[in-house]
């Protein structure tokens, strides 16, 4: 293990807790194991963490995210998040394969919702040239994952959303089957509701939305 990470888990061993572990396993559909370190503790400890050992040398930090994604407990997958986040500033047009990485490996809705809205978002802010070099290639893949990151990854972007681009994205998938896929559908049109209800609710009028979708889209535009 990294020396970087070695104390990190460690920490994290000293602090499992089995009755926890057990119920957060459970409510991740069994997919993924854990300390049973809940989010404010878990906070405390890596803030700890941060202020002792500081932030790794970026060029080490493609080794040590890769190290921490492959580890079993998905504490360790949130920490990774949590460390590529706290060195934004140094990001360089390469990185978006590491988090494109990150978002294949051990994926779940919890992790690829945190970097596509997330980590993404901020990435493409940075980088808007490699927007749709990246992202246009993941709405076509076969990787359910990739498609719901293309979808959202403007979630927070409020005004500056590209609704061309968000609505480009959306066409192929609406009759998709997949469950995330019509959540994503819903949940990014309802996000930019809140800046353009108007052109929501035309949109929706104008295709055939899963019922999910539908749902999800117009959910604060009801009453």
């Amino acid at each position: 293990m990294h020396s970087y990470i070695q104390p990190l888990a460690q920490a994290y061993a000293q602090n499992a807790n089995p009755e926890n572990a057990h119920w957060m396993k459970k409510y991740m559909k069994e997919k993924f194991p854990f300390f049973g370190i809940k989010t404010p503790d878990r906070t405390i400890i890596n803030r700890a963490f941060f202020a002792r050992y500081g932030l790794p040398e970026f060029r080490e930090l493609e080794a040590i995210v890769d190290e921490l994604m492959q580890q079993p407990q998905r504490e360790f997958h949130y920490f990774a998040i949590s460390l590529v986040g706290k060195v934004k500033k140094q990001w360089t047009p390469d990185n978006w394969k590491l988090f494109e990485k990150m978002i294949l490996t051990h994926s779940w809705w919890d992790t690829v919702d945190s970097l596509a809205g997330g980590t993404m978002g901020h990435y493409f802010r940075r980088y808007p040239a490699l927007t749709e070099p990246v992202t246009a290639p993941w709405n076509r893949s076969d990787n359910l994952w990739l498609i719901r990151s293309s979808i959202l990854f403007q979630l927070n972007y409020k005004r500056d959303t590209d609704q061309e681009l968000l609505f480009k994205y959306i066409r192929p998938h609406l009759g998709s089957k997949e469950f995330f896929i019509q959540k994503a559908i819903g949940w990014a049109l309802r996000q930019y509701a809140r800046t353009n209800a108007e052109a929501v609710i035309q949109f929706v009028n104008s295709h055939e939305l899963a019922p999910l979708s539908r749902r999800e889209a117009l959910k604060h535009l009801k009453g």
